[in-house]
């Protein structure tokens, strides 16, 4: 982490500055494998605290998430867990490409980053967001910019003045090879100013 860091606060002044005024962030970690896929899923588009009320009530229900016991779960059931029918459908595609190997998850330490992406995308309702949060937050890839992320466009329109989401791609090049910790930095900041901490 260090040496992310370290070439960072060279590189750009305005995330030292972040440094300097809020400290370091502590790096999330979450555990590979399809319960947090399923999260992922279930933070698509909502808040947090939504998401994360979604999944205990699922978890409550089903005892434990697997690909088998999401494809046995009813819709009516799921739908009772507060998981909207278009998620609904996202969960059971998701199930049905594990359980049918099309999405390999316990291979992904030994693919490419390419094929990761090229397996995730193939799931109904999985877009670039999630792919980029899965590989930043379960396979702790090092250079990821999820510029799908609210939160993160709206850090760098704000620091930096730039609207266009390409415009933030080319900023984004200068923190290569260590944009995770880039956008570790830009969530803190947006984080600690709205006091959501």
């Amino acid at each position: 982490m260090q040496k992310s860091v370290s070439f960072l606060i060279k590189k750009d002044s305005i995330l030292n500055e972040i440094i300097l005024k809020y400290g370091i962030p502590e790096i999330p970690k979450r555990d590979e494998g399809f319960v947090s896929l399923i999260q992922i899923i279930l933070e698509q588009q909502v808040s947090i605290a939504s998401a994360k009320a979604h999944f205990v009530k699922l978890q409550d229900y089903l005892v434990e998430i697997n690909q088998e016991t999401i494809l046995k779960a009813s819709p009516e059931t799921l739908r009772e867990c507060g998981i909207s029918r278009q998620k609904i459908i996202y969960l059971k595609d998701a199930a049905e490409k594990v359980l049918d190997n099309s999405v390999q998850l316990h291979r992904f330490q030994n693919l490419s980053e390419s094929e990761i992406r090229k397996q995730l995308l193939s799931i109904k309702g999985v877009g670039v967001w999630t792919t980029d949060v899965y590989l930043q937050f379960c396979l702790g890839l090092p250079d990821i910019i999820p510029l799908g992320d609210i939160a993160v466009r709206n850090t760098i329109k704000e620091l930096y003045q730039i609207q266009e989401v390409e415009k933030m791609e080319v900023l984004s090049q200068n923190w290569k090879p260590f944009r995770s910790m880039a956008t570790f930095l830009l969530w803190h900041h947006y984080l600690e100013k709205r006091k959501k901490k």
